[in-house]
């Protein structure tokens, strides 16, 4: 399954007369439906086809309803956990990922993941329930669950918030966050039906005809016009690319106004396989360094695209550009928001699509050179560090990893070195939690992807303080038979945590973990797991990899951070 911008689940066009076979179905709906069954017709129509989530209470008139529709559960054992999962499905599919939850308890455990899809811009769909009708409105009656407003608990959280009261409200409303999650930017988006208005009985006809096409955020042509001659006559343009133009499928693009300007171009973080590794206009990701910070201050004519230049994007605001800015955002707010710019309000794979059409072929032979010496800086400081281990590990994951494998990466130390050195090889194939950077993302994110694409094995990395958050999700892995390899690094305790203490204070406080036997802990799930060494770690990781299923690598090992240069 590859991620298809346009393709994939936008709902179709309505046909505003029936045919007398639809009239005759509508007038003859099945007995025994719900608004549960609503809420499953919906999606159907909409073009999804898997679900994420976890039961309760109030929400079980929409699980029962699963049984008679041929949408695929997937369900894991954390409501965060399955918004990991639904997450990291909607980026691998480019689909809205439904996301299914209970009441208070259960919609509020989902929180930090929908953070992180917000973040990353990862359209999720959670459809939440609710207490009974009769108990809305204020006053405290009582209800299991109960929250006195719980949509509030989320409007700072999502992209829209949808309240349905009544069952002929849930197709529209279903539809109308789609359409919200989908459009660009993408991001999570929140549902809440009442228990009651799920269990109705209803006579409504079967929901077959929705649109939710989502609404194309165009750039203004007298924008990209001047953008265009501005990089056409730039001495040295730049480009920083961030998780916009992978989330709009827009590498393509990207490539071909980096090759007519002879544009050098990094990624951040959240863009990483948004140009490719090797290409030698490629500045690649070294973003938490100085070298890197001189150069792209150094650039007359800088185009940020699908990004905010947030703290990490910005070398943690060390970064001061001198030339002119140009800005392409899908997410208005973002416009400007960190450095004054010419503000291009438009999807990426829009406002790069113009670009390319309208800017001239700029011919620049010292590009590549300037790209190589800065490679070649950014190298000779990490030689210096003696960091054997930390890049031994990194290649010997890469080698082992299959090209177009996706890997999914927690907040851990290798992680933080990933960003930087790790060589996606394709688009859309290298996801972490650093947009809001919660731990416990990597394992349930990469069981959601392995949903998404069976056709090749995902790999997870945790540290062991991250991985203690999703060992439940063995039990899902095996489950459902999953395609993920979940390395966890055991250092013994949050060890990113450790160095910034040790650094900050002379000593670490609250970062030492008593912790599982792993391994043995894995083989209770029944998932094959193994205790390596960085010495064989390749073999093992690549034999993990080779077998279908879950299985867990351990690794037992204290990585240090490289030394970042901010000033």
């Amino acid at each position: 399954m590859t991620h298809d911008h346009h393709g994939h689940g936008h709902g179709h066009g309505p046909e505003l007369l029936p045919t007398p076979a639809q009239t005759a179905a509508a007038l003859n709906p099945p007995p025994g439906r719900t608004g549960g069954d609503l809420v499953v017709e919906t999606l159907q129509s909409l073009g999804a086809t898997t679900v994420f989530g976890l039961p309760g209470q109030h929400a079980l008139g929409m699980f029962d309803a699963l049984r008679r529709s041929d949408l695929r559960y997937v369900g894991l054992r954390v409501e965060n956990n399955a918004g990991f999962a639904a997450d990291a499905y909607g980026r691998i599919t480019g689909e809205a990922a439904p996301l299914l939850l209970s009441t208070g308890p259960g919609a509020l455990t989902s929180l930090a993941a929908l953070q992180e899809a917000a973040a990353a811009s990862a359209p999720v769909l959670a459809i939440s329930s609710q207490i009974p009708t009769a108990g809305l409105g204020g006053g405290r009656h009582g209800y299991l669950h109960e929250l006195r407003d719980q949509q509030a608990s989320f409007r700072d959280v999502v992209k829209s918030v949808h309240t349905v009261r009544a069952a002929s409200q849930i197709p529209s409303a279903v539809a109308a966050a789609w359409q919200s999650a989908l459009t660009a930017p993408h991001g999570p988006v929140w549902v809440e039906i009442p228990q009651d208005v799920l269990l109705a009985e209803v006579s409504l006809p079967v929901v077959t005809s929705l649109d939710a096409t989502p609404h194309e955020v165009y750039p203004r042509p007298e924008l990209t016009a001047l953008a265009a001659e501005l990089l056409s006559t730039a001495a040295r343009p730049a480009i920083i690319a961030g998780g916009g133009v992978v989330r709009a499928d827009a590498t393509g693009k990207l490539r071909a106004l980096a090759e007519k300007l002879n544009a050098p171009v990094v990624t951040t973080f959240g863009g990483k396989g948004a140009f490719p590794w090797t290409h030698p206009l490629s500045l690649q990701s070294w973003l938490e360094d100085r070298h890197t910070t001189d150069f792209l201050e150094d650039a007359d004519v800088l185009l940020v695209v699908g990004s905010g230049l947030g703290e990490l994007s910005s070398n943690y605001h060390t970064f001061a550009p001198r030339g002119r800015l140009i800005q392409i955002e899908a997410d208005l707010g973002k416009l400007e928001s960190n450095h004054p710019a010419l503000g291009i309000h438009a999807d990426a794979r829009l406002g790069l699509s113009a670009l390319v059409e309208t800017v001239r072929e700029r011919p620049d032979e010292s590009a590549p050179v300037r790209v190589g010496e800065l490679l070649a800086k950014v190298a000779a400081r990490i030689e210096s560090q003696d960091l054997t281990l930390e890049r031994g590990l990194l290649s010997t994951i890469r080698e082992a990893l299959p090209a177009r494998s996706p890997s999914f990466w927690d907040m851990t130390i290798l992680a933080y070195w990933a960003w930087s050195a790790f060589d996606p090889r394709h688009p859309n194939t290298m996801h972490s939690a650093q947009g809001a950077g919660g731990l416990g993302y990597g394992f349930p994110a990469a069981l959601g992807a392995a949903v998404a694409d069976p056709s090749r094995p995902v790999l997870a990395v945790s540290g062991d303080g991250g991985a203690m958050y999703s060992l439940a999700e063995l039990a899902t892995a095996r489950q459902y038979d999953l395609d993920v390899t979940w390395l966890i690094v055991d250092d013994g305790g949050y060890g990113i945590l450790r160095e910034y203490m040790t650094d900050a204070f002379g000593s670490a406080t609250a970062t030492e973990l008593a912790r599982p036997d792993f391994v043995a802990l894995a083989e209770s799930f029944g998932v094959p797991s193994v205790r390596t060494s960085p010495e064989t770690l390749g073999e093992d990781l690549a034999k993990a990899l080779g077998e279908r299923g879950p299985s867990v690598v351990v690794l037992p090992v204290t990585v240090r951070m490289f030394g970042a240069t901010h000033l």
